[in-house]
């Protein structure tokens, strides 16, 4: 085999390695629990990306954003003056009235005012009434899968509802982010002038909140989530009731995208850790204004949240950046990334597809085309790093999450695999390599040299282990006639033929070897003198009864001459057992040719 074929065999084996890495990849990420384990290590790594930008202040939180907090400072005052939480509902309604004389942009409640045997009917008159007066307050409803018997599921008014033109082949709402019931809010909310939104929140499978719904889908009409509603009506100056999905899976806000998930997720990008991003402003400190008539903070033309963070009041959420971190918080991260057109984008599986394809082909690349372990080593580790920081960069400069563990994964398991496949290669080149060095080209005998060297390790083994090994000279008789009348094509076809038959009738553990010209030997380990006279007159009569084919249509009857030595000891050098069966073999000829002489 030429080294050109040989060079595209081993290229050949390489794109072979390197899709069955990627089909091995394929198989992995379409199986149900090592897809889930690869996700929930991908989602730390984001986590890990996310931490390291919040450190690095790589976004800005909105100064426009702040966070009316029932915090634990103001909890106490309440229990204080009021004796009891929740705070009576005509409070609400006067600070929000305080707050409207500064004329905010939005005042959002994210707190449920349902149906309480807390609350007089006259509180949540008041309330309603108060909220009611104004077109930018926005109130939070919640979406479960109660049972009817528990809860018998509501029809919501048609106002809260919106339309939603999905042209996406991807996202699936109903199907992903449906629900079977409702927990509702006062009618008088629910019918009136108050803009009304969902605040369900999905964890991922390791519980930390990194997505949040979009639109929920309840009793086949979509519901949007409260600081969506709130954040479109502020970028279009508008009341939004029609909301676009174009076919790259992004929802369209005036001039913004939101990029979505399959089940029409939000991914968030965080901008620091819990009570830390954002102004907060004690709910305690507004009550105290209100008696004084005097704000101790500008709300002109703020996003006003009104969120509860006492520890004791709200359900501890995680996120990707803090442990313990505030739902009203949440709300407002989403409503900050929507202002800055700040959303996390994931890759989707054909970019995945292509990354992993990239990374097979150059790490099986660095490993073909380096000769050093160590410097291929470094290269991959190289590459790694430089892939780490490429998905780091994505992501800070481009709000881009590009998937690095699996990518980095494959990257050594790549390595690992390619330099076996290489080993096994070279190991096969050296078998080849060796092979010509000690096999005869025509005959794929063993060689003279081979033949010497097996003679001298033979004698060496019956000095340790007091043994015996053979030694049988071949000659093919009227070689030359051969060669004269048929010429050396038939030579050499003779030769050829010889050496099958001597090989399929001598042992494993006989070596068969090409002597010189048309002489050939074999070598028989732990062979006595009368063993191999058996031996010997098999192969001469095997080689006497076989038709040669000398060409395509001539065939010839060929026979062979044989002489046999055996080792003997007494400090006998291979040229000693050499020559006696050559002479053996000399006699052979001369009594006549086709026998076997001792």
């Amino acid at each position: 085999m030429s080294d050109k074929r040989r060079d595209l065999i081993d290229k050949f084996a390489y794109l072979l390695l390197a899709l069955t890495i990627f089909l091995f990849v394929v198989l992995v990420v379409n199986n149900p629990v090592l897809s889930g384990f690869f996700e929930d290590i991908e989602n730390k790594s984001f986590d890990y990306r996310q931490t390291l930008l919040v450190k690095s202040r790589h976004l800005n939180p909105s100064k426009d954003i702040v966070i009316i907090t029932i915090d634990d400072a103001s909890y106490e005052y309440i229990l204080n003056k009021y004796g009891e939480w929740p705070v009576p509902r005509k409070i609400y309604a006067d600070m929000l009235n305080f707050l409207e004389k500064q004329n905010p942009r939005a005042v959002i409640f994210d707190l449920m005012f349902i149906n309480s045997k807390n609350s007089t009917t006259l509180n949540d008159n008041f309330l309603t009434s108060e909220l009611n007066k104004y077109d930018n307050v926005y109130a939070a409803i919640n979406f479960d899968n109660q049972l009817p018997d528990v809860r018998k599921p509501e029809d919501l008014p048609d106002r809260i509802s919106v339309n939603v033109d999905n042209n996406s082949q991807n996202v699936d709402i109903k199907g992903k982010m449906s629900f079977l019931n409702c927990r509702s809010i006062l009618d008088k909310l629910m019918t009136g002038r108050v803009n009304v939104g969902m605040v369900n929140v999905k964890r991922s499978n390791d519980g930390i909140i990194r997505q949040v719904p979009t639109f929920v889908c309840y009793k086949d009409k979509y519901y949007p989530y409260l600081s969506l509603k709130a954040g479109a009506d502020i970028l279009s100056n508008n009341d939004i009731k029609d909301f676009v999905i174009d076919k790259k899976s992004d929802l369209i806000i005036a001039d913004k995208k939101i990029p979505l998930t399959n089940s029409g997720e939000a991914i968030l990008n965080w901008y620091g850790s819990a009570r830390s991003t954002y102004q907060n402003v004690p709910f305690y400190k507004v009550l105290e204004d209100m008696k004084q008539n005097v704000s101790g903070f500008d709300y002109k033309d703020k996003i006003i949240y009104v969120g509860t963070t006492a520890v004791s009041l709200y359900d501890a959420k995680s996120v990707p950046v803090d442990r313990v971190y505030p739902g009203v918080e949440i709300h407002a991260t989403y409503l900050n990334n929507m202002l800055d057109n700040s959303f996390i984008k994931k890759s989707g599986p054909a970019m995945n597809t292509a990354i992993i394809t990239l990374i097979i082909l150059l790490i099986s690349l660095i490993v073909i085309k380096s000769n050093s372990v160590v410097l291929s080593s470094i290269l991959v580790l190289f590459s790694g790093i430089v892939y780490y920081l490429i998905t780091y960069y994505s992501m800070k400069c481009c709000n881009y999450w590009v998937i690095l563990v699996l990518p980095l994964i494959v990257m050594v398991f790549t390595f690992a695999i390619s330099y076996l496949a290489k080993y096994l290669i070279k190991s096969r080149d050296f078998e080849h390599q060796y092979k010509l060095a000690t096999t005869d080209g025509l005959t794929e005998l063993y060689n003279h040299r081979y033949f010497q060297d097996m003679m001298k390790q033979q004698i060496e083994q019956s000095k340790r282990y007091n043994s015996k090994f053979s030694l049988i000279m071949i000659d093919i008789d009227y070689f030359k006639q051969f060669n004269d009348k048929y010429g050396h094509q038939a030579g050499d076809a003779v030769l050829k033929q010889v050496a099958q038959i001597l090989k399929r009738n001598t042992r494993v553990s006989d070596y068969v070897c090409r002597y010189g010209g048309e002489e050939m030997a074999i070598i028989l380990p732990n062979t006595g003198i009368e063993e191999t006279l058996k031996n010997a007159e098999r192969i001469r009569k095997a080689v006497e009864e076989t038709p040669f084919k000398l060409s395509l249509n001539q065939e010839g009857q060929v026979t062979i001459s044989l002489g046999i030595s055996s080792y003997n000891g007494d400090e006998e050098t291979a040229q000693d057992i050499i020559k006696r069966a050559d002479n053996a073999l000399y006699k052979a000829k001369e009594n006549g040719r086709n026998q076997v002489v001792s």
